[in-house]
Protein backbone atom coordinates (compact mmCIF):
# COMPACT_ATOMS: atom_id res chain seq x y z
CA UNK A 1 0.00 0.00 0.00
CA UNK A 2 1.18 3.80 -0.63
CA UNK A 3 2.17 5.71 1.92
CA UNK A 4 0.04 8.93 1.94
CA UNK A 5 3.10 11.10 1.87
CA UNK A 6 4.08 9.26 -1.52
CA UNK A 7 0.44 9.70 -3.11
CA UNK A 8 0.44 13.52 -1.76
CA UNK A 9 3.64 13.52 -3.98
CA UNK A 10 2.38 11.76 -6.94
CA UNK A 11 -1.03 14.11 -6.87
CA UNK A 12 1.20 16.95 -6.69
CA UNK A 13 3.49 15.67 -9.79
CA UNK A 14 0.76 15.35 -11.71
CA UNK A 15 -0.77 18.17 -11.42
CA UNK A 16 2.35 20.59 -11.43
CA UNK A 17 2.80 18.54 -15.10
CA UNK A 18 -0.34 19.13 -15.93
CA UNK A 19 -0.25 23.12 -15.33
CA UNK A 20 2.97 23.22 -17.26
CA UNK A 21 1.21 21.00 -20.46
CA UNK A 22 -1.39 23.67 -20.22
CA UNK A 23 0.88 26.67 -19.80
CA UNK A 24 2.62 26.04 -22.80
CA UNK A 25 -0.16 24.75 -24.91
CA UNK A 26 -2.48 28.09 -23.75
CA UNK A 27 0.55 30.06 -24.78
CA UNK A 28 0.37 31.98 -28.15
CA UNK A 29 2.19 30.92 -31.55
CA UNK A 30 1.81 34.54 -33.31
CA UNK A 31 2.70 37.38 -32.60
CA UNK A 32 1.05 40.90 -31.69
CA UNK A 33 2.33 44.32 -31.86
CA UNK A 34 5.80 43.02 -33.05
CA UNK A 35 8.57 44.55 -35.40
CA UNK A 36 11.93 44.26 -36.03
CA UNK A 37 13.26 47.69 -37.08
CA UNK A 38 17.05 47.03 -37.79
CA UNK A 39 19.30 43.84 -38.77
CA UNK A 40 22.64 43.91 -39.12
CA UNK A 41 24.60 40.04 -40.28
CA UNK A 42 27.90 38.40 -40.82
CA UNK A 43 28.21 35.52 -42.71
CA UNK A 44 30.59 33.01 -39.68
CA UNK A 45 31.47 30.49 -42.98
CA UNK A 46 34.58 32.73 -44.13
CA UNK A 47 35.59 33.50 -40.66
CA UNK A 48 35.26 30.21 -39.23
CA UNK A 49 35.82 26.56 -39.90
CA UNK A 50 32.69 24.41 -39.45
CA UNK A 51 30.15 27.50 -39.52
CA UNK A 52 29.18 27.24 -43.44
CA UNK A 53 25.81 28.63 -43.47
CA UNK A 54 25.61 30.15 -39.88
CA UNK A 55 25.40 34.18 -39.04
CA UNK A 56 26.08 36.21 -36.60
CA UNK A 57 22.90 38.59 -36.49
CA UNK A 58 22.19 41.33 -34.44
CA UNK A 59 18.08 42.71 -34.44
CA UNK A 60 16.25 45.97 -32.33
CA UNK A 61 12.57 44.47 -31.25
CA UNK A 62 10.02 46.15 -30.19
CA UNK A 63 6.99 44.89 -28.97
CA UNK A 64 4.00 47.29 -28.03
CA UNK A 65 1.80 47.38 -25.37
CA UNK A 66 -0.52 44.79 -24.89
CA UNK A 67 1.80 42.56 -27.59
CA UNK A 68 3.42 39.66 -27.88
CA UNK A 69 5.83 37.29 -29.31
CA UNK A 70 4.83 33.79 -29.28
CA UNK A 71 6.17 30.62 -28.26
CA UNK A 72 9.67 29.45 -29.95
CA UNK A 73 12.72 28.21 -29.13
CA UNK A 74 16.45 28.70 -29.74
CA UNK A 75 17.09 25.29 -30.91
CA UNK A 76 20.30 25.88 -32.47
CA UNK A 77 20.00 29.42 -32.72
CA UNK A 78 21.65 30.98 -29.17
CA UNK A 79 21.06 33.85 -28.34
CA UNK A 80 21.97 37.54 -25.65
CA UNK A 81 19.77 39.65 -25.10
CA UNK A 82 20.42 43.53 -23.19
CA UNK A 83 16.87 45.39 -22.76
CA UNK A 84 16.53 48.75 -23.79
CA UNK A 85 13.32 50.28 -22.73
CA UNK A 86 9.89 48.61 -21.10
CA UNK A 87 8.76 45.83 -18.97
CA UNK A 88 8.85 42.82 -21.17
CA UNK A 89 7.70 39.12 -19.27
CA UNK A 90 9.14 36.08 -20.48
CA UNK A 91 7.33 32.78 -20.00
CA UNK A 92 9.05 30.04 -20.05
CA UNK A 93 7.90 26.28 -21.57
CA UNK A 94 8.35 25.29 -17.71
CA UNK A 95 6.02 27.58 -16.36
CA UNK A 96 8.12 29.74 -15.19
CA UNK A 97 8.23 33.79 -15.74
CA UNK A 98 10.92 36.16 -15.38
CA UNK A 99 10.35 40.20 -16.16
CA UNK A 100 13.21 42.04 -17.52
CA UNK A 101 13.49 46.36 -17.56
CA UNK A 102 16.03 48.62 -18.91
CA UNK A 103 19.28 47.73 -18.44
CA UNK A 104 19.07 43.99 -18.51
CA UNK A 105 20.77 41.22 -19.98
CA UNK A 106 20.22 37.40 -20.59
CA UNK A 107 20.80 34.61 -22.41
CA UNK A 108 19.12 32.28 -24.08
CA UNK A 109 20.98 28.79 -24.83
CA UNK A 110 19.39 26.19 -27.31
CA UNK A 111 17.52 24.61 -24.92
CA UNK A 112 15.18 27.79 -24.35
CA UNK A 113 11.44 27.63 -25.71
CA UNK A 114 9.72 30.84 -24.02
CA UNK A 115 7.24 33.54 -25.27
CA UNK A 116 7.91 37.61 -24.72
CA UNK A 117 4.72 39.64 -23.28
CA UNK A 118 4.48 43.21 -23.24
CA UNK A 119 2.94 44.00 -19.62
CA UNK A 120 3.67 47.90 -19.65
CA UNK A 121 2.71 50.94 -20.88
CA UNK A 122 5.56 51.54 -22.76
CA UNK A 123 7.31 49.50 -25.80
CA UNK A 124 9.39 46.74 -25.04
CA UNK A 125 12.64 47.57 -26.80
CA UNK A 126 15.55 44.86 -26.87
CA UNK A 127 18.94 43.94 -28.66
CA UNK A 128 19.44 40.24 -29.74
CA UNK A 129 22.38 39.25 -30.91
CA UNK A 130 22.60 35.50 -32.32
CA UNK A 131 23.85 32.33 -34.12
CA UNK A 132 21.77 32.10 -36.86
CA UNK A 133 21.23 29.75 -39.77
CA UNK A 134 18.54 31.39 -42.17
CA UNK A 135 16.49 28.55 -44.21
CA UNK A 136 16.37 28.24 -47.56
Amino acid sequence: MMSRNVAYGLLISSFAFGTTLSQAADAPKDNKGYTTSKTAVVELGPEFAGMDGRQLRLRVLTIEPGGHIGLHNHKERPAVVYFLQGTDTVIRDDGTSQTFKAGDVTGEPGATIHWHRNDGNDAVVFVTADIFKPTN
